[in-house]
């Protein structure tokens, strides 16, 4: 079995090189360097399908500028990415709340990610 992910086009075995995710709710394509993980509701593309990707119209399509140089390992930021876009549409109602020990204050909350305030603030 091999480590390198492949393209998730059909009939296409050349190795991937980004990921594409949807935001639905916001008729949004992001299209970013490889994910660290396969997830299911992501797909891998290598560099020519990445190249030619287009969205159906009044769609977006958000181009994430892949990092130069060699290919490290990081956290896998796009799912958050497509998260922060599709919240980024909803308004925001500031919350309040006491932290842990009254170190910080959430100012809000965007899906799995909260906004916390400075204690200086």
């Amino acid at each position: 079995m091999s480590s390198v992910r492949r393209c998730s086009r059909t009939a296409c075995g050349r190795p991937a090189v980004a990921t594409l995710t949807y935001v639905y709710a916001d008729s949004t394509a992001v299209l970013g360097p490889l994910a660290t993980y396969a997830e299911p509701h992501c797909y891998d593309l290598c560099a020519e399908h990445a190249e030619r990707l287009t969205a159906p119209r009044g769609w977006e399509v958000v181009r994430l500028a892949a990092e130069a140089g060699p290919l490290r390992r990081s956290s896998d930021d796009l799912e958050a990415l497509a998260n922060a876009v599709r919240e980024a549409a909803r308004p925001q109602t500031p919350r309040q709340g006491r932290g842990f020990e009254g170190e910080s204050t959430e100012a809000g909350r965007r899906g799995h990610l909260r906004v916390l305030r400075s204690p200086d603030n």
